[in-house]
């Protein structure tokens, strides 16, 4: 009997389960692995990353292939979601990202370079990636709420962080091919899914290869706990795996790389040189289990089990996730739009633009679920008495980014989004039914100020109480102008 020691706890050791292919033994602490009996799965035709052997909806888990690599000569494991050449994505059934090509403008460090090697005597498989970073999975994650149970909190400890080497996207030694490939666990096994000391904070379960037959493949797989969002009026799924702060690292269960920060680059989007894609988050949006408008971070630490480790043994925190208690993040470009530029603009590195509804709003009941990125560019575009950066800023990109491949969607593909990007004289009453959908908005709106909202920066939440607005993040150029927002000054 092996036991292990974890943050105060004793795990045992409850299955070592054998692998052929790859020669290597891999097992799971504490966490039985999922299965697909009686639980309800994606069907393919609404999956994006074809390479996903499941993405299961019960579980709220996708399983994705398992490759092995080094690090400094210890083993580490890692996935595969995108690549910038179109031929080599098809050809390994991952997401198509031209945009990754962008990405070592200006931070050559941003795409590590990895060598491949093989066995001599290889007959038929993969070669090993040789690491220069990796992540370190044995800080503990904390997350703990404000005094009055959301955001912002008052304590973020994100559960992984990378070396200073680390970076997800790679360039493999003599290729100029850049590749989206976290790495989700370290090591040779066991590997803690409970409490995640040697694997990724959304990781649930690593599963073994296959027994094979002479001149076949297999390899293991990991499940991975994904993301619910929002995509041009649709429902998405996406997996969270780095992010370049580390209270939005910590909320999104993902690992902390300082060095994504200086990726090509702040504010960008679809600009010349840029390898990010705009990911919408609301810090103050409506909370409640069960209420239809939820979104965004104050709901997430009321609603989704924040502040718990992520096991596939926590029921509790699978059904809040899946029954509507995510962030519920709108993205930008999809890989499905109808479209090929908007398509093709597509980056799984998205770059955060924050979102804060002003005391009108929320006393209007205006701070309604937003689910299309045009909608929200317009509704902040054209009434900044409603909507605003952080603190009353303007509206726009805080600086940071959050890698988060795609993985598929739930119901309608999303082709195309639900309005038009541009609609600057459009009436404020008529933007403000679009999101509420009821005639209550135009007696709601009252006079409109101008500028900026101008409310201070400390806020009502959906629960009644006043709080400082929720800014444990930091931005390139606005540190200020956020310190300020979170303290109320």
């Amino acid at each position: 009997m092996k036991f292990f020691q974890r943050r105060g706890g004793v795990i045992t050791v409850v299955a070592v389960l054998a692998i052929a292919a790859v020669a290597v033994g891999l097992a799971t602490i504490g966490g039985a692995h999922a299965g697909s009996t009686g639980d309800q799965l994606l069907p393919s035709s609404k999956v994006v990353l074809q390479s996903a052997k499941e993405v299961n909806l019960s579980k709220q888990t996708v399983r994705l292939p398992l490759h092995r690599g080094t690090f400094h000569g210890k083993t580490v494991w890692y996935v595969i979601t995108e690549s910038s050449d179109f031929g080599l994505a098809h050809d390994l059934n991952i997401n198509f990202a031209p945009k990754l090509a962008n990405l070592a403008i200006g931070c050559a460090k941003c795409v590590q370079q990895v060598t491949e090697s093989v066995a001599p005597n290889n007959k038929f498989g993969e070669g090993i990636v040789a690491f220069e970073g990796a992540p370190d999975f044995t800080p503990t994650r904390v997350l703990t709420p404000a005094a009055n149970g959301g955001a912002p909190p008052a304590v973020a400890k994100p559960g992984a962080v990378g070396s200073a080497n680390y970076s997800p996207f790679i360039r493999i030694k003599g290729s100029s091919v850049i590749y989206n490939a976290p790495i989700v666990a370290t090591g040779d096994g066991p590997f803690d899914v409970i409490h995640h000391t040697n694997t990724g904070d959304r990781v649930l379960a690593v599963n073994p290869a296959d027994t094979v037959r002479p001149g076949q493949f297999s390899e293991p797989t990991v499940d991975i706990l994904f993301v619910r969002g929002f995509d041009a009026g649709q429902r998405i799924f996406y997996i969270s795996t780095e992010s370049s702060d580390p209270a939005a690292a910590t909320l999104e269960r993902a690992t902390f790389v300082p060095l994504l920060q200086k990726s090509a680059f702040v504010g960008a989007d679809d600009f010349l040189g840029s390898g990010r894609e705009r990911i919408f988050v609301f810090t103050n949006g409506q909370s409640g289990a069960t209420n239809d408008n939820a979104q965004g971070i104050d709901h997430l630490i009321r609603d989704g089990h924040a502040s718990q480790d992520a096991s596939a043994g926590d029921t509790a925190l699978i059904d809040a996730l899946r029954n509507g208690g995510d962030l519920l993040n709108t993205l930008g470009d999809f890989p499905s739009l109808a479209d090929p530029r908007h398509a093709n603009a597509y980056s799984p590195l998205w770059d955060a633009q924050f979102g804060e509804w002003s005391k009108k709003a929320i006393d209007g009941k205006l701070n309604t679920r937003q689910t299309d990125e045009n909608q929200i560019l317009n509704l902040a575009a054209t009434r900044s008495d409603l909507l605003t950066g952080p603190g009353g800023a303007p509206y726009g990109s805080v600086g940071f980014v959050i890698n988060c491949p795609i993985i598929g969607f739930q119901d309608e593909e999303p082709t195309n989004d639900l309005v038009t990007a541009s609609a600057p004289t459009a009436s404020r009453d008529f933007l403000a039914i679009r999101q509420l959908g009821t005639r209550q908005a135009m007696a709601s709106l009252g006079p409109r100020e101008g500028g900026v909202a101008t409310q201070k920066p400390g806020r009502l939440l959906a629960g009644g109480k006043v709080t400082s607005s929720f800014a444990p993040f930091t931005s390139i150029g606005s540190r200020m102008r956020l310190e300020r927002w979170r303290t109320g000054r």
